[in-house]
């Protein structure tokens, strides 16, 4: 069971309201993506007594440029992060470390500030907001209050938020025109994969000499370190070959990693130094953003990423019925407040079509669009589709002829066990909705979140770009 009580909420007003009188009754979580939450429970983490879903409350999933100052909405998800122009063309690190997270799907419904919330010293949005100078602004039903990240995180999975409090606003210095940055990530494999170590680095220039340096890491101490030595050690120099490696070298005396199932502290420390001169050559030759996919896929179909506000208030205590718009018609699934969407669609709804494969985000067979947007229902609450709109693999056909996807890939044999082929179809079609002739390089990132673990994706590639033709 997800939650005994599920409150849906459609201010921000209501939200608060809902926190300051859930909170003394019982553990109390807000949910935006659920990302996180879903997974945490998912591995034995006790449900909380009560899930606020603050997934669709308006004006939150926005940045904006005010007085000098970046302001990230607490909705702002990590595709719209990677879509903005602001966001592109100024804090070039937090881009970079938003597209790193997850898949697709994930990046759909994950937020900046769950992100933030979870306080992993692994995630990768926070050592780019900490080498921007960012900030977090609090509120409660009793007012709000503003904490530097150095004040706002106390350890992995600690932070100074109260629990009556939440994230409503991110923000940071806009970055001068004269200042570049970048970011890089290890992890065990190219996509969905935890840092190892990662680094985030912002330098401001005078010419070619460095004024300023900011540089923190992730992954390397039970929360973020800055590397104060090798930022002094850049300031008033040029990014020469000698000057990079007295900057790698110090980064040895900042970071304490640790031994775990996924490396040794000695292997995180090599990697540390590795990263720091690759990021400092990087920007020391004008090409971090070498390689970068300047409109890269989202899989957010015809919309623009931005989740329609909810049609009413609602709380739902466990076991409600849950009313949405499932392949085009109105259906209610009974009995299902209390469990992940995959699972009410297949024991509600009766529609086998979403497979489980991991059952926490990671192989896409249970991909689905939720208004429109590509998401996993495995990660998914079923009560967050109260009021929205559901498509599964079954809703794709119109009116008993395949979509051309689906005849695309039965053409071209692009199936192997067929177990996960309707999460590959329900991608590559809001491929196709989101640009109709997709190449084979636009079709393999629509695929990043989809895994198939009978043999390669060639067949599968093809029949993408045939079925945009």
């Amino acid at each position: 069971m997800l939650s005994s009580y599920y409150v849906i909420p459609q201010t921000l007003e209501e939200a608060l309201d809902a926190l300051a009188a859930h909170t003394p009754l019982g553990p109390t979580r807000l949910i935006a993506g659920g990302t996180d939450v879903l997974v945490e429970i998912e591995h034995g983490t006790p449900p909380p007594r009560t899930l606020i879903d603050i997934s669709r409350l308006p004006g939150l999933d926005r940045i904006t440029v005010e007085d000098g100052m970046v302001h990230i909405g607490p909705l702002v998800t990590h595709n719209l992060a990677v879509a903005d122009p602001v966001v592109n063309e100024r804090a070039w690190p937090l881009l970079r470390a938003c597209w790193e997270v997850g898949s697709p799907q994930i990046r759909n419904r994950g937020t900046i500030a769950g992100n933030i919330a979870t306080a992993s010293p692994a995630n990768d949005t926070i050592p780019a907001l900490w080498a921007l100078d960012a900030r977090v602004t609090l509120a409660s039903a009793a007012g709000r209050r503003t904490l530097a990240f150095p004040d706002f995180f106390h350890g992995v999975r600690r932070t100074g938020a109260r629990p009556d409090e939440m994230i409503v606003d991110i923000s940071f210095p806009l970055p001068p025109e004269t200042a570049r940055g970048t970011f890089i990530k290890v992890g065990l494999r190219r996509a969905q994969a935890i840092s190892l170590v990662n680094i985030a680095v912002m330098l401001d220039f005078d010419g070619d000499v460095v004024a300023d340096a900011r540089i923190a890491f992730g992954s390397v101490a039970p929360t973020i370190v800055r590397a104060t030595a090798a930022e002094e050690s850049l300031v008033g120099r040029k990014l020469t070959p000698e000057v990079i490696e007295t900057a790698a070298g110090l980064i040895q005396e900042s970071i304490s990693p640790i031994d775990d199932i996924r490396a040794s502290a000695e292997y995180r420390r090599h990697l540390a130094g590795v990263i720091t001169r690759r990021a400092l050559e990087q920007l020391a030759e004008g090409r971090e953003r070498k390689g970068w996919i300047e409109d890269p896929v989202m899989l957010w179909g015809d919309t623009d990423g931005h989740y329609p506000p909810a049609p009413a208030s609602a709380q739902l205590p466990a076991h409600s019925d849950v009313t949405l718009r499932l392949n085009g018609r109105v259906v209610t699934l009974p009995d299902a407040s209390h469990i992940t969407l995959l699972d009410a669609l297949r024991e509600r709804g009766f529609l086998t079509g979403v497979k489980e494969g991991c059952g926490e985000g990671e192989c896409g067979a249970c991909t689905v669009w939720l208004d429109g947007v590509t998401v996993l229902a495995c990660i998914t609450p079923a009560a967050r589709a109260h009021g929205a709109s559901v498509v599964t693999v079954e809703g794709l056909a119109d009116d008993f002829r395949l979509h051309p996807v689906q005849e695309a890939f039965a053409h071209d044999g692009a199936v192997q066990c067929g177990y996960c082929t309707p999460g590959f179809i329900m991608s590559s079609a809001s491929l196709l909705a989101e640009r109709p002739h997709p190449d084979a390089n636009e079709a393999a990132q629509a695929i990043t979140g989809n895994l198939c673990r009978c043999t390669g994706y060639t067949q599968i590639i093809e029949a993408i770009v045939e079925a945009g033709k």
